[in-house]
């Protein structure tokens, strides 16, 4: 059975620019490893203009940041996973998490589901950019 990924794409606020938020399964990744007040990676940075984005899963393990502590991840460490395709699953392994929190457990993703769905939050990320 597969995971399920849904990537939300949050609007500036007063402290932090536009965000993504990951929720698989229904449950919020970042919050859940880093807490309320922490914050997802900047769309600039998972979803760059103009070349892949490191979400973009190849056989190829690619470690991406996807969150830090309300604190900074300077100060505590960032939330980040190594992104993986193998055949047609994506997966998620290999968390590192801000100090004293739990890591997530490993996420599989079905590969087609998954691409899908990252080019569903590329097009709604163009909607924020000016935001």
């Amino acid at each position: 059975m597969f995971d399920r990924l849904e990537i939300g794409v949050l609007p500036p606020g007063p402290r932090f620019g536009v965000h993504l938020r990951f929720w698989v399964n229904g449950e919020d990744v970042v919050a859940g490893a880093v807490g309320e007040g922490g914050c997802g990676p900047f769309v600039s940075e998972v979803l760059p203009v103009g070349r892949p984005s490191p979400l973009r899963a190849s056989s190829e393990p690619q470690r991406v940041e996807l969150g830090e502590p309300e604190c900074t991840g300077g100060c505590c460490g960032f939330l980040s996973v190594v992104v993986q395709r193998i055949g047609d699953t994506v997966q998620w392994s290999d968390w590192r998490v801000p100090y004293l929190e739990v890591p997530p457990p490993e996420f599989h993703f079905e590969a087609c589901r998954y691409d899908a769905e990252l080019a569903r939050v590329e097009t709604d990320r163009r909607r924020h950019v000016h935001t």
